[in-house]
């Protein structure tokens, strides 16, 4: 398609500019014998402006042309390189030399842009582009302490006045996060008053917001709710102060959860409502620890030691700590005492607190009765020492009162074992 007679000046004067341009760039990356121009670069045989757009002007209008179709192009192209072969045959024989040696810019299309591999990490960077480049944010230390940021955070220094130990709530990084996010007026202050009118000290405050710091995150609300519910269960207020102290997560559990654990309880021991309630006041971790260990310890009593299931029943609500002992220390214990010191099975119903002694206690003065010869565990004898007597008392009522003898007499007996 022929140009029209407004297009041509035009399309000359913008070809013209960028042959100049390309024709200056590549000058200064290879320069020929000739005379050094004032710019830096050498100039070319004589040549003409003419000479110079017809050497570069056909790619820069091939690459510019929006105006013009493939077909005008491809003519285009045929009759300026027929001119050039004709007119200046040594200067095509220049364009081929300078095409091999051309610098990378120039060789590529605007199409093949898309294609050029990604920066390598390595290639180096400019001054310029360096200041432009925009560091990722530090990674924090490894040795990270709340202490770092008391002086800046109020509300850290709140809790620290309250007696809450940082060093122990550090060593959770979520936790540490949820605190220093919290405001004190807004987050906090709510939560200490719902505490306090709950019974609890502020000589208390500390100790459990050490355990229990996810409180901070539950809704006030909820909290109630939960409260609310162990109120409908006839736990008395007292009652509940003792069970929040005593087990701090208490109140982070659902009233969904709360019942259900209330109800496998009584379900599972056959406790009466009052003993239910009586049995988790006081050992409320029932309610907030695994089931698995009480599971387990119920199979042990009755399947391993031999138990009866009214007996279970006694026991654990006399020693409530039965249902979550470790199963090796109640094997352990109940083979010393039921067939190392002959003592029946009624016995140690009727005093469980045996279980809830350490093994090493219970051997050291039994053996140091048998020496003396007062080891007599039957209630039908003389002499008869019981498994409370034996475990509960201290080292100095126990030799006096039962092993009628003096501490340093146990002391050297202790040292012989």
């Amino acid at each position: 398609m022929a140009l029209s007679a407004q297009q041509i000046p035009r399309w000359f004067s913008s070809v013209q500019l960028s042959s100049f341009i390309t024709a200056t760039q590549l000058g200064k990356h290879f320069q020929r014998p000739g005379k050094t121009l004032s710019h830096g670069f050498a100039a070319q045989p004589q040549m003409s402006s003419d000479n110079c757009f017809l050497r570069w002007g056909f790619k820069t209008y091939r690459t510019s042309s929006l105006w013009n179709s493939s077909q005008s192009t491809d003519s285009s192209r045929q009759e300026i390189t027929s001119s050039q072969s004709a007119l200046l045959p040594s200067i095509n024989e220049q364009t081929q030399k300078t095409q091999k040696t051309r610098n990378f810019d120039s060789e590529l299309s605007l199409e093949a842009l898309d294609d050029l591999p990604p920066l390598s990490p390595l290639q180096p960077v400019s001054e310029e582009e360096a200041i432009q480049i925009i560091a990722d944010p530090p990674l924090p230390p490894d040795t990270f302490t709340l202490r770092d940021y008391v002086d800046h955070s109020e509300t850290l220094q709140k809790l620290v006045l309250l007696g809450v130990d940082l060093s122990k709530i550090e060593k959770h990084p979520d936790a540490a996060n949820l605190l220093l996010r919290l405001d004190f007026e807004k987050d906090i202050k709510q939560i200490l008053m719902f505490l306090k009118d709950l019974g609890l000290e502020d000589n208390q405050l500390g100790t459990y917001l050490t355990k229990n710091y996810a409180i901070f995150s539950e809704d006030l609300e909820n909290l109630k709710t939960r409260v609310a519910y162990l109120q409908s269960k006839n736990f008395s207020k007292a009652h509940i102060t003792q069970m929040v102290r005593n087990a701090p997560f208490l109140l982070s559990f659902s009233v969904e959860r709360l019942d259900n654990r209330l109800g496998f309880f009584q379900k599972e021991l056959e406790l009466s409502v009052k003993k239910t309630r009586d049995l988790i006041v006081r050992l409320p971790r029932l309610l907030t620890g695994s089931l698995e260990p009480v599971k387990e310890n119920m199979k042990v009593y009755r399947l391993e030691l031999g138990f009866k299931h009214n007996e279970i029943q006694h026991m654990i609500t006399q020693v409530p700590k039965m249902l979550t002992a470790n199963k090796r220390k109640l094997t352990e214990t109940f083979d010393y005492v039921h067939n190392v010191m002959s003592v029946p099975h009624h016995l140690i119903v009727r005093f469980p607190q045996v279980f809830n002694t350490r093994l090493f206690k219970i051997k050291e003065r039994h053996l140091f009765l048998t020496y003396l010869g007062r080891a007599q565990y039957d209630p039908t004898k003389l002499n008869y020492i019981s498994l409370d007597k034996l475990v509960s008392l201290p080292d100095e009522i126990f030799c006096e009162e039962i092993a009628k003898a003096s501490v340093q007499d146990f002391e050297k007996f202790l040292k012989t074992l």
